[in-house]
Protein backbone atom coordinates (compact mmCIF):
# COMPACT_ATOMS: atom_id res chain seq x y z
CA UNK A 1 0.00 0.00 0.00
CA UNK A 2 2.70 2.16 0.78
CA UNK A 3 5.21 1.61 -1.68
CA UNK A 4 1.74 2.11 -4.46
CA UNK A 5 1.79 5.83 -3.29
CA UNK A 6 5.27 6.68 -3.49
CA UNK A 7 4.91 6.11 -7.39
CA UNK A 8 2.15 8.26 -9.11
CA UNK A 9 -0.32 6.31 -10.28
CA UNK A 10 0.79 3.23 -7.50
CA UNK A 11 0.53 0.39 -10.20
CA UNK A 12 -1.54 -1.43 -12.49
CA UNK A 13 -1.69 -4.59 -10.98
CA UNK A 14 -0.75 -6.42 -7.49
CA UNK A 15 3.35 -6.60 -7.19
CA UNK A 16 5.39 -8.97 -5.06
CA UNK A 17 7.42 -8.04 -1.99
CA UNK A 18 10.36 -8.24 -3.85
CA UNK A 19 8.96 -6.28 -6.94
CA UNK A 20 8.05 -3.71 -3.84
CA UNK A 21 11.64 -3.80 -2.36
CA UNK A 22 12.93 -2.92 -5.90
CA UNK A 23 10.91 0.40 -5.88
CA UNK A 24 11.87 1.58 -2.96
CA UNK A 25 15.43 0.61 -3.29
CA UNK A 26 14.96 2.84 -6.55
CA UNK A 27 12.99 5.91 -5.19
CA UNK A 28 15.88 6.01 -2.30
CA UNK A 29 18.75 6.07 -4.59
CA UNK A 30 16.80 8.46 -7.39
CA UNK A 31 16.68 10.72 -4.14
CA UNK A 32 13.39 11.97 -5.39
CA UNK A 33 11.77 11.99 -1.86
CA UNK A 34 11.32 15.65 -0.87
CA UNK A 35 8.37 16.13 1.98
CA UNK A 36 8.29 14.76 5.53
CA UNK A 37 5.59 12.61 4.56
CA UNK A 38 7.19 11.68 1.47
CA UNK A 39 9.88 10.45 4.26
CA UNK A 40 7.92 8.93 6.70
CA UNK A 41 5.85 6.49 3.85
CA UNK A 42 9.23 5.29 2.42
CA UNK A 43 10.17 4.50 5.82
CA UNK A 44 6.88 2.47 6.41
CA UNK A 45 6.83 1.05 3.26
CA UNK A 46 10.53 -0.32 4.20
CA UNK A 47 9.79 -1.78 7.88
CA UNK A 48 6.61 -2.89 6.13
CA UNK A 49 8.61 -4.74 3.56
CA UNK A 50 11.03 -6.05 5.90
CA UNK A 51 8.03 -7.92 7.86
CA UNK A 52 7.08 -9.34 4.52
CA UNK A 53 10.38 -10.48 3.77
CA UNK A 54 10.02 -12.27 7.64
CA UNK A 55 7.06 -13.76 6.94
CA UNK A 56 7.97 -15.39 3.60
CA UNK A 57 10.83 -17.00 5.16
CA UNK A 58 8.86 -18.57 7.60
CA UNK A 59 6.32 -19.83 4.72
CA UNK A 60 9.01 -21.22 3.11
CA UNK A 61 10.45 -23.02 6.54
CA UNK A 62 6.90 -24.41 6.88
CA UNK A 63 6.87 -25.80 3.60
CA UNK A 64 10.36 -27.39 3.91
CA UNK A 65 9.08 -29.09 7.17
CA UNK A 66 5.86 -30.20 5.81
CA UNK A 67 8.29 -31.63 3.03
CA UNK A 68 10.29 -33.88 5.26
CA UNK A 69 6.93 -34.72 7.47
CA UNK A 70 5.68 -36.33 4.15
CA UNK A 71 8.53 -37.73 3.04
CA UNK A 72 9.13 -39.66 6.43
CA UNK A 73 5.51 -40.63 5.91
CA UNK A 74 6.28 -42.64 2.98
CA UNK A 75 2.85 -41.44 1.44
CA UNK A 76 2.51 -41.47 -2.14
CA UNK A 77 0.40 -39.15 -2.36
CA UNK A 78 2.64 -36.64 -3.64
CA UNK A 79 3.35 -38.95 -6.80
CA UNK A 80 -0.33 -37.64 -7.96
CA UNK A 81 -0.01 -34.59 -10.57
CA UNK A 82 -0.68 -31.81 -8.86
CA UNK A 83 -0.85 -32.81 -5.20
CA UNK A 84 2.38 -31.22 -3.21
CA UNK A 85 3.91 -31.51 0.45
CA UNK A 86 1.33 -28.47 1.19
CA UNK A 87 -1.36 -30.45 0.11
CA UNK A 88 -0.41 -34.08 1.02
CA UNK A 89 0.65 -32.85 4.55
CA UNK A 90 -3.34 -31.50 4.56
CA UNK A 91 -4.47 -34.56 3.16
CA UNK A 92 -2.85 -36.46 5.83
CA UNK A 93 -3.62 -34.23 8.80
CA UNK A 94 -7.19 -33.97 8.10
CA UNK A 95 -8.19 -37.61 7.32
CA UNK A 96 -6.15 -39.22 9.91
CA UNK A 97 -6.52 -43.00 9.66
CA UNK A 98 -8.41 -43.36 6.14
CA UNK A 99 -10.16 -46.74 7.01
CA UNK A 100 -12.39 -45.21 8.75
CA UNK A 101 -13.91 -44.45 5.13
CA UNK A 102 -15.58 -47.71 4.16
CA UNK A 103 -15.72 -46.48 0.44
CA UNK A 104 -14.97 -43.80 -1.72
CA UNK A 105 -18.25 -42.36 -1.25
CA UNK A 106 -18.11 -41.47 1.67
CA UNK A 107 -14.89 -40.04 1.47
CA UNK A 108 -15.99 -37.79 -1.24
CA UNK A 109 -19.10 -37.18 1.33
CA UNK A 110 -16.52 -35.85 3.88
CA UNK A 111 -14.55 -33.61 2.03
CA UNK A 112 -17.46 -32.30 0.04
CA UNK A 113 -17.18 -33.44 -3.10
CA UNK A 114 -19.72 -35.74 -3.45
CA UNK A 115 -22.10 -33.39 -5.72
CA UNK A 116 -25.84 -32.93 -4.20
CA UNK A 117 -28.86 -33.91 -6.42
CA UNK A 118 -30.95 -30.70 -7.23
CA UNK A 119 -33.78 -32.32 -9.78
CA UNK A 120 -36.51 -30.48 -10.49
CA UNK A 121 -39.41 -32.90 -12.68
CA UNK A 122 -37.44 -34.41 -15.47
CA UNK A 123 -35.01 -32.28 -15.17
CA UNK A 124 -31.79 -33.71 -13.06
CA UNK A 125 -29.27 -31.30 -11.92
CA UNK A 126 -26.52 -31.54 -9.79
CA UNK A 127 -25.22 -28.10 -7.44
CA UNK A 128 -22.01 -28.21 -5.13
CA UNK A 129 -22.04 -29.32 -2.02
CA UNK A 130 -20.86 -26.71 0.50
CA UNK A 131 -20.94 -29.75 3.43
CA UNK A 132 -17.74 -31.26 4.60
CA UNK A 133 -14.68 -30.65 5.40
CA UNK A 134 -13.47 -27.16 3.53
CA UNK A 135 -9.94 -27.19 4.08
CA UNK A 136 -9.41 -30.58 2.48
CA UNK A 137 -12.14 -29.26 -0.67
CA UNK A 138 -9.86 -26.75 -0.91
CA UNK A 139 -6.65 -28.63 -1.08
CA UNK A 140 -8.53 -30.84 -3.63
CA UNK A 141 -9.43 -27.58 -5.41
CA UNK A 142 -5.66 -26.22 -5.54
CA UNK A 143 -4.75 -29.91 -7.11
CA UNK A 144 -7.41 -28.98 -9.71
CA UNK A 145 -6.71 -26.07 -10.71
CA UNK A 146 -3.16 -27.13 -11.19
CA UNK A 147 -3.71 -30.35 -13.22
CA UNK A 148 -6.35 -27.91 -15.74
CA UNK A 149 -3.53 -25.59 -15.94
CA UNK A 150 -1.41 -27.98 -17.42
CA UNK A 151 -1.94 -30.63 -20.71
CA UNK A 152 0.67 -32.95 -19.34
CA UNK A 153 -1.49 -34.95 -16.92
CA UNK A 154 -4.76 -37.00 -17.44
CA UNK A 155 -6.74 -34.36 -15.10
CA UNK A 156 -5.87 -31.65 -18.12
CA UNK A 157 -7.60 -34.36 -20.48
CA UNK A 158 -10.70 -35.56 -18.59
CA UNK A 159 -11.39 -31.83 -17.97
CA UNK A 160 -11.60 -31.19 -21.83
CA UNK A 161 -13.16 -34.00 -22.37
CA UNK A 162 -15.99 -33.40 -19.89
CA UNK A 163 -16.46 -29.93 -21.94
CA UNK A 164 -16.46 -31.27 -24.94
CA UNK A 165 -19.60 -33.54 -24.66
CA UNK A 166 -21.27 -30.54 -23.24
CA UNK A 167 -20.91 -30.01 -19.66
CA UNK A 168 -20.25 -26.13 -18.28
CA UNK A 169 -17.14 -25.52 -17.04
CA UNK A 170 -17.73 -25.35 -13.45
CA UNK A 171 -19.57 -29.12 -13.18
CA UNK A 172 -16.83 -29.92 -15.41
CA UNK A 173 -14.32 -29.07 -12.39
CA UNK A 174 -16.59 -30.74 -9.75
CA UNK A 175 -16.19 -33.59 -11.67
CA UNK A 176 -12.59 -33.72 -11.76
CA UNK A 177 -12.35 -32.63 -8.02
CA UNK A 178 -14.77 -35.69 -7.35
CA UNK A 179 -12.07 -38.06 -9.44
CA UNK A 180 -9.57 -36.39 -7.75
CA UNK A 181 -10.78 -37.58 -4.23
CA UNK A 182 -11.22 -40.84 -5.51
CA UNK A 183 -7.61 -41.10 -6.61
CA UNK A 184 -6.97 -39.49 -2.92
CA UNK A 185 -8.82 -42.15 -1.41
CA UNK A 186 -7.43 -45.38 -3.20
CA UNK A 187 -3.66 -44.09 -2.61
CA UNK A 188 -4.45 -44.21 0.94
CA UNK A 189 -5.58 -47.00 1.00
CA UNK A 190 -2.85 -48.32 -0.86
CA UNK A 191 -0.61 -47.06 1.89
CA UNK A 192 -2.42 -48.36 4.63
CA UNK A 193 -2.49 -51.57 3.41
CA UNK A 194 1.66 -51.21 2.52
CA UNK A 195 2.38 -50.04 6.33
CA UNK A 196 0.08 -53.11 7.55
CA UNK A 197 2.00 -55.39 5.25
CA UNK A 198 5.37 -53.73 6.64
CA UNK A 199 4.45 -54.05 10.53
CA UNK A 200 3.61 -57.34 9.89
CA UNK A 201 7.14 -58.29 8.62
CA UNK A 202 9.07 -56.51 11.13
CA UNK A 203 10.89 -58.77 13.40
CA UNK A 204 11.21 -56.14 16.37
CA UNK A 205 7.35 -56.27 16.80
CA UNK A 206 5.16 -58.14 18.88
CA UNK A 207 4.55 -61.50 17.71
CA UNK A 208 1.06 -62.66 19.77
CA UNK A 209 0.61 -63.98 23.63
CA UNK A 210 2.49 -66.29 24.09
CA UNK A 211 4.36 -64.58 27.35
CA UNK A 212 2.97 -64.80 30.97
CA UNK A 213 3.41 -60.72 31.63
CA UNK A 214 0.74 -60.49 28.24
CA UNK A 215 -1.91 -61.80 30.88
CA UNK A 216 -0.22 -60.58 33.91
CA UNK A 217 1.08 -57.28 33.64
CA UNK A 218 4.17 -56.20 34.18
CA UNK A 219 5.28 -58.10 36.97
CA UNK A 220 4.03 -61.95 36.24
CA UNK A 221 5.07 -63.14 39.92
CA UNK A 222 2.58 -60.71 41.62
CA UNK A 223 -0.74 -63.09 41.84
CA UNK A 224 -3.68 -61.05 40.88
CA UNK A 225 -5.47 -61.65 44.15
CA UNK A 226 -3.83 -59.90 47.26
CA UNK A 227 -2.27 -61.98 49.79
CA UNK A 228 -5.38 -61.59 53.25
CA UNK A 229 -7.42 -62.44 49.90
CA UNK A 230 -6.08 -65.79 48.71
CA UNK A 231 -7.40 -69.37 50.65
CA UNK A 232 -3.50 -70.34 50.85
CA UNK A 233 -1.15 -69.02 53.19
CA UNK A 234 2.50 -68.64 52.20
CA UNK A 235 3.60 -67.79 55.61
CA UNK A 236 4.62 -71.06 57.45
CA UNK A 237 4.08 -69.72 60.92
CA UNK A 238 0.91 -68.98 59.81
CA UNK A 239 -0.04 -72.24 58.99
CA UNK A 240 1.78 -72.94 62.06
CA UNK A 241 -0.78 -71.38 64.54
CA UNK A 242 -3.51 -72.29 62.26
CA UNK A 243 -2.80 -76.24 62.67
CA UNK A 244 -1.77 -76.07 66.47
CA UNK A 245 -4.62 -75.32 68.69
CA UNK A 246 -5.76 -73.35 71.73
CA UNK A 247 -6.15 -75.82 75.10
CA UNK A 248 -9.60 -75.77 76.74
CA UNK A 249 -9.67 -74.64 80.64
CA UNK A 250 -10.61 -77.19 82.52
CA UNK A 251 -14.37 -76.54 84.27
CA UNK A 252 -15.05 -75.90 87.66
CA UNK A 253 -17.12 -78.58 89.48
CA UNK A 254 -19.54 -77.15 91.39
CA UNK A 255 -20.13 -77.97 95.53
CA UNK A 256 -22.58 -79.94 96.71
CA UNK A 257 -25.27 -78.34 98.28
Amino acid sequence: MFTCELVPGGFAKEISAAQAAKVVARIVAEDTVRSAADTARVELATELLEQLHGIDEQRRAVKRRLGQIVTASRTGLTQIYGVGPVIAATTLGDVGDVRRFPSRDHFAAYNGTAPIEASSGNRIIHRLSRRGNRQLNHAIHMAAVTQIGHDNNPGYVYYHRKITEGMPPKSALRALKRRISDTLYQQMISDARTAALQRSRDPGGQSGNDSASSVTGSHPDTPALRTSHSRASTDPTSAARTRTRRPTRARRSKPDS
